[in-house]
């Protein structure tokens, strides 16, 4: 075990090395790799094909230039990426995320977790994630349907339906899609439906897409507290975020009898004891793009507050991060832990820092981890590959009831293999194990590529 130990922290020291500004990157390949050292020691071919070197590089990355045009008639420059991470299982698969936070060591951690994500769907689809630092915010429907065709126009050159299939992230939802789809197809002139996902339903999206990664996460939650003999009705959850994920997670949180008291927005969060009303919030956030605080405007119980942190000092039985990553420091664990909460999920990417999940661990607190409890999206887009693939389009009851069977499949294998490999609840390495072990066994199979 000490020497797959060594073996682990040379391949970190590597990472940091050659990328040593990349944080977040460095954070999720530590995550991955030191739970694996079990596998490793079971597994010594996986050190002689150097696998984990080949993990850590991507194998491909393209940054450009994206040139567009305001309401102003001014010219404005952002920059685009796609990190192709991995295509041993299929072709890349992963969101465009158009926010001023994007940056190189943002999609790559990003598309590290994709990787492992997409291999615990059991479905054919590699790693991949891209984006722009464009922010969306505030734009005319005009200047991003502009910068959508010119991110497009240099895209195509590296996507197709069996090459890098893209889909949305944060800022990047049906009305980017449709820009987006739109402008390949023109420079195309081929109507290729399998080449993004997350489309609209009248141009061949699947129904539940919508939903997929909300619903998928309370479904992973409920197999994980049904194990352990936990009834979610009548539960308090504390949900961050307003956005597509948090939305559907209320929704289906709501549908099973939970009830959900917060939710936020980058300004702020709003709490109502009497349970949040979702209708106002699709309102507010799907139709009028305004901010969450005009909740409590029309809520007399609620409250809101600025500042996005403390949400989780909100007392809960259930905690569902659901907005970006790191949301969660070890402050926010630590309060949540004081205030009773029985269960974490993560809905957004790694929106726990490493200390966080430690400290979630050591109190025994039940953690559902991203890459496993948010993979219902992306699942549920390799379902409309399928049907893109089969021209046909199946009902909502169709996508849904697979997307259940998928992401109970998803906790049963991650269960089996931290039985296995580690603590019987550690689901973090369970499901870093089943995905690695997967991806690894066909990386073995093709060779030195």
């Amino acid at each position: 075990m000490a020497d797959m130990k060594q073996y682990v922290q040379d391949v970190l020291d590597l990472v940091k090395k050659r990328d040593p500004d990349q944080e977040e990157f460095h954070n999720t390949v530590k995550e991955v790799l030191t739970t694996v050292v079990p596998l490793l020691e079971k597994n010594p071919q996986y050190k002689e094909a150097k696998i984990l070197e080949r993990m850590i590089e991507a194998e491909r990355i393209i940054t450009f230039r994206v040139p567009w045009q305001d309401d102003k008639g001014e010219i404005q420059i952002n920059r685009g990426y796609r990190v192709q991470m991995n295509s041993a299982i299929g072709p890349y698969k992963g969101g465009l995320r158009f926010h001023p936070s994007v940056n190189l060591s943002i999609l790559k951690f990003l598309a590290f977790e994709q990787v492992f994500k997409n291999a615990l769907t059991g479905l054919p689809i590699g790693g991949g994630k891209g984006g722009s630092d464009f922010d969306p915010k505030g734009k005319s429907d005009n200047e991003v349907m502009h910068f959508c065709q010119s991110f497009m126009t240099e895209l195509v050159r590296h996507i197709g339906p069996n090459v890098d299939v893209p889909a949305g992230d944060i800022g990047v939802g049906g009305r980017e899609i449709g820009y987006l789809f739109g402008q390949y197809k023109r420079i195309r002139d081929s109507y290729d439906a399998g080449v993004l996902t997350g489309k609209g339903v009248d141009y061949w999206g699947s129904l539940a897409r919508t939903e997929a990664t909300g619903y998928g996460l309370l479904y992973f939650v409920k197999n994980m507290l049904d194990a352990k003999g936990i009834d979610i009705k009548g539960k308090t959850v504390v949900v961050s975020g307003s956005g597509n994920v948090a939305t559907y997670a209320i929704e289906k949180a709501q549908t099973l009898g939970a009830k959900v008291v917060t939710c936020s927005d980058s300004n702020g969060y709003v709490y109502d004891p009497d349970g949040i009303d979702l209708d106002a919030v699709k309102e507010i956030k799907q139709v009028r793009r305004g901010r969450i605080k005009e909740y409590a405007a029309t809520h007399p119980k609620a409250e809101y507050h600025e500042g996005c942190k403390g949400v989780w000092t909100v007392k809960c039985d259930i905690a569902l991060p659901c907005a970006t990553q790191s949301e969660i420091d070890l402050e926010s664990a630590k309060a949540l832990v004081a205030n009773g909460v029985q269960a974490v999920g993560e809905g957004a990417n790694m929106p726990s820092t490493l200390d966080a999940i430690a400290y979630f661990q050591q109190n025994k607190i039940l953690f559902a981890p991203a890459k496993a409890a948010n993979a219902g999206g992306v699942a549920t887009s390799a379902l409309e590959m399928a049907q893109n693939s089969e021209r046909l389009q199946w009902t909502f009851e169709e996508v849904d009831g697979r997307l259940n069977g998928i992401m109970k499949n998803i906790y049963e294998s991650a269960k089996k293999n931290a039985e296995a490999y580690a603590d019987p609840d550690d689901l973090v390495a369970g499901a870093n194990i089943t995905a690695f072990k997967k991806v690894a066994d066909v990386m073995m199979v093709h060779g030195l590529v």
